[in-house]
């Protein structure tokens, strides 16, 4: 999703990009002139790189905004938006006057134009930083796809989850850290015909009650609700993940009050102990496979019964909205 943003340069780098080209000018009329139109012209185009995120998914939305703070970046760009016409009014004004004094000494104009470039752009400079430590994070945005069917696991750790995406995925999970989650976030796919779908695991989200968690993690939870998915809540009636069996129902219970998706909950290891809590409830080995391929496909069923998201056309002709500037 923003994997083709690009580096954000500093002020500096961009003045001795811009000072460094207009030197190669013939007269101080183009120096001035092309300085302005490098420094006005890459302002511009970092603009258009970042996305409207008011036409992202929701739940890239609500990502984008935990990780990264979307009114923090909207404001940046509007600086730098700023910025990018002042430099334009500068370079205006100069090359105006360098025009207009045939035959005198034009180097204090360009020297003074040069300074109110170096001004301006070392007053958006911590928006610069700002812009570019917000796209390294997005760039961590997880690679979960809205518009694929999308299985959440949930319940306390060791009992399961990730054995569970290695069985119906046939690989080990994807790996990845990111800003919402110290843990790593796990991620599988598979395919029922044509369609994929995805499974996955997020811990640290799903593994313990709402009071437990911290306001990122909470926003986070409520994002989810934004998948077009299921969430498969596994229980260890063993209890040899180190849970009572009470507080891993309390969870579930727990997890459908903040989820607004359907939640499966099922037991595992029934290799070990078969539960005897719920006679209809669907009994599965992550170890050995035994019922995992009825789960799955009480999942799928689950799934396909849902509406499919449909992602809007996008507008190729279309400017990114740039809000006006905040003071």
């Amino acid at each position: 999703m923003f994997e083709q943003l690009p580096t954000v340069p500093t002020s500096e780098e961009l003045l001795d990009k811009s000072f460094r080209r207009a030197s190669r000018a013939s007269d101080d009329e183009s120096m001035v002139q092309n300085a302005g139109n490098i420094l006005s012209d890459n302002l511009s185009n970092l603009i258009r790189k970042f996305p409207s995120f008011e036409k992202l998914p929701p739940f890239y939305q609500e990502m984008a905004d935990i990780i990264a703070g979307v009114d923090k970046i909207r404001i940046s760009l509007s600086r730098l938006g700023w910025a990018s016409r002042q430099i334009k009014l500068i370079s205006r004004e100069y090359t105006g006057k360098i025009r207009r004094s045939r035959g005198l000494d034009t180097a204090p104009e360009r020297k003074s134009a040069f300074g109110r470039y170096s001004s301006v752009m070392r007053s958006i400079d911590k928006d610069l930083k700002f812009l570019n430590k917000a796209r390294n994070l997005l760039r961590q945005m997880p690679t979960i796809d809205p518009a694929v069917p999308t299985i959440l696991i949930a319940g306390y750790p060791n009992v399961g989850k990730s054995s569970f995406i290695v069985q119906v995925t046939g690989a080990r999970p994807e790996i990845a850290s990111y800003p919402f989650t110290t843990r790593g976030i796990f991620v599988g796919h598979f395919l029922r015909g044509e369609q994929k779908y995805q499974v996955v695991d997020t811990p640290g989200l799903l593994d313990r009650p709402l009071e437990e968690r911290n306001d990122i993690e909470r926003q986070t939870v409520a994002a989810l609700n934004h998948l077009q998915g299921v969430v498969l809540y596994i229980l260890d009636p063993s209890e040899h993940c180190g849970y009572p069996i009470a507080s891993q129902l309390a969870l579930a219970e727990d997890l459908k009050n903040w989820l607004k998706l359907p939640v499966l909950v099922t037991a595992n290891k029934a290799d070990i102990l078969r539960w005897s809590g719920e006679s209809d409830m669907l009994q599965m080995s992550t170890e050995t496979g035994q019922g995992v391929g009825e789960v799955l496909d009480k999942l799928v069923s689950l799934l396909d019964g849902m509406p499919r998201y449909v992602a809007p056309e996008p507008d190729q002709n279309e400017e990114p909205i740039v809000p006006s500037r905040r003071t």
